[in-house]
């Protein structure tokens, strides 16, 4: 975690120091969930190894993939957080993942201590809004086939860990158009 707030905003040594009293560890098993729907975040997590995935349950009863993170990225219901009203997704583990947790408080003190932290969370709630647009814009002009291959080409490593209807609901495409998508692109 130190290292991404480090690529974001030039920290010293001592500001970067606060973190060893805020972090906490967790370490979730595969299937694990970190949230579950109608509780609120009280937590941001940043993902050491492993892959976490955000989904919902739609009106029909089925599970709805809406984020996937991994290792070296963030994650949290960040609607839930803000608000402190309760969480619409869940969140689960899809393989063995150990994660660095910042609460709520810790967060608060954070940026209590100084302008740069506020400026560091201003950047990544900033960097979360760009990334939510971008996945907007993929659905309205994108190909399921081109949201694959986007995807293929910056998390080559782990499509092979997500099971395939958890792809396919997050791609917003059917698992049987999926394995042809695949199929093409391999």
């Amino acid at each position: 975690m130190k290292t991404i707030f480090q690529s974001i905003q030039d920290f010293s040594s001592a500001e970067l120091s606060l973190l060893d009293d805020l972090i906490t560890f967790r370490t979730l098993k595969k299937g694990e969930l970190l949230l579950t729907e109608n509780e609120v975040c009280n937590e941001i997590v940043f993902i050491e190894k492993g892959i976490l995935r955000s989904f919902f349950v739609n009106h029909k009863g089925d599970e709805i993939t809406n984020c996937f993170a991994f290792e070296n990225e963030f994650m949290a219901s960040f609607a839930s957080f803000i608000t402190e009203e309760k969480a619409e997704e869940n969140i689960q583990a899809l393989a063995n993942t150990k994660l660095q947790i910042l609460n709520k408080k810790a967060l608060k003190k954070l940026y209590e201590s100084g302008f740069k932290w506020q400026e560091t969370g201003r950047k990544l709630t900033e960097l979360e809004f760009v990334n939510l647009h971008k996945r907007m814009v993929s659905f309205q002009k994108l190909s399921g086939a081109q949201r694959y291959q986007e995807l293929y080409e910056n998390h080559q490593k782990y499509l092979q860990l997500i099971p395939l209807q958890y792809l396919a609901s997050y791609l917003g495409i059917t698992p049987r158009h999926l394995s042809r998508i695949r199929k093409a692109v391999v």
